[in-house]
């Protein structure tokens, strides 16, 4: 059994494969990020889903693309958490999750820039055959431009700062809990503060005609373009695709921030995951 995985800091989807390629399961988990959650965290939420507890040790292949597994420290401490839980695999290969968008996105020898719009956000360029990051990610409180979280951070703090317009702020309160110590435990004492601030663009999202939320989703995409789309030399000559849910909802705006700037839009797919599959079929059958 081949199972490929594509998980963002909020959820995880898993699809698995027979050897000839024909899809056994789909589940989900909650996202696997290594860099905020811990060992025992991770293995609860795979002992939890009954699929992937009761296949286990059918698993002969595992190809893992994650949020958070940017760096070779943390593809190691997932590998080893997979090696224990799926102790028949024979290959286990974990990769970030830009590797899923190039897959599930880009033309085989056609360049491209591939971006992550999700909880988190995330640029490379691919030449058709190698990925290129320029910048590592220094996670959800220092980067993320554009992202949920970023997008949660920005209407928290207007709301706190009484920036946010009065009847929409209203609309806000109502909708979320926004006690202050309520939001204090949340960013400071619970696991995964990223995924709960990206809760917060559902509000952005189901308001986006409004002027203050027109104002604040291009700020964001501005902000993306300028330190993550610009820094490659070959931005305004090739297309820039996007996988993650705020580049699938928020896709006109974007089309016309990318056209401001001179960019070209390509694919935008919400999940990355039926993209995914196709590759792996291929590679099964080639």
């Amino acid at each position: 059994m081949i199972l490929i995985v594509d998980s963002g800091a909020t959820k995880a989807d898993w699809i698995a494969l027979d050897e000839t390629g024909e899809q056994l399961f789909f589940t989900q988990t909650l996202g696997l990020s290594p860099e905020v959650l811990t060992r025992e965290i991770i293995n609860e939420r795979l002992v939890n889903n009954f699929e992937l507890y009761k296949h286990r040790k059918e698993v002969s292949h595992l190809y893992f693309y994650g949020a958070g597994c940017g760096t070779e420290r943390m593809r190691k401490y997932l590998k080893n958490i997979f090696e224990d839980y799926f102790p028949e695999a024979k290959q286990i290969v974990v990769k970030e999750d830009t590797y899923a968008a190039v897959y599930a996105t880009a033309s085989r020898e056609e360049s491209s820039i591939i971006c992550i719009l999700g909880t988190g956000s995330n640029c490379s360029f691919f030449d058709g055959y190698e990925l290129t990051q320029k910048v590592q990610s220094l996670g959800y409180i220092l980067m993320d431009d554009c992202s949920g979280n970023y997008f949660g951070r920005q209407m928290l703090r207007d709301y706190y700062f009484h920036k946010m317009p009065f009847e929409l702020a209203e609309k806000f309160s109502q909708e979320f809990n926004l006690d202050a110590d309520a939001i204090k435990n949340k960013l400071y004492k619970e696991p995964n503060p990223n995924t709960y601030l990206a809760k917060f663009a559902k509000f952005l999202i189901q308001n986006k005609d409004e002027a203050y939320m027109q104002k604040l989703i291009r700020k964001g995409m501005q902000l993306f373009v300028d330190n993550y789309i610009m820094q490659y030399d070959q931005a305004k000559s090739v297309k820039v695709h996007f996988v993650g849910s705020i580049s699938h909802f928020l896709k006109g705006e974007l089309e016309q921030v990318l056209q401001d700037n001179g960019l070209t839009l390509g694919v935008v797919q919400r999940r990355p995951i039926d993209g995914l599959m196709d590759y792996h079929r291929r590679a099964l059958r080639a």
